[in-house]
């Protein structure tokens, strides 16, 4: 295990917080009878570490294997 796996599953478990913490926090304005406006701010600072910190564990995601299933050069040409 890599340091940018250790920082990838922290940021999907300060993500995974920062989403319980707002559907606590709704169903807290519920009881209240309160209208949702927004979720507060340190759901907002969880959501700014949580997505900051994802980037240093996307280096699997490789774009550059598509399209090898079709040729190289394709010659199509429209019939009139």
């Amino acid at each position: 295990m890599g340091l940018g796996f250790i920082v990838g599953v922290l940021g999907v478990l300060i993500l995974s917080h920062a989403a319980y913490s707002t559907i606590q926090y709704r169903g807290l304005l519920k009881i209240m009878e309160e209208e949702f406006s927004g979720p507060p701010t340190n759901v907002v600072l969880e959501l700014i570490m949580g997505i900051v910190s994802l980037p240093e564990n996307l280096d699997f995601m490789i774009f550059n294997h598509r399209g090898k299933l079709f040729p190289p050069k394709v010659d199509l040409k429209l019939k009139c």
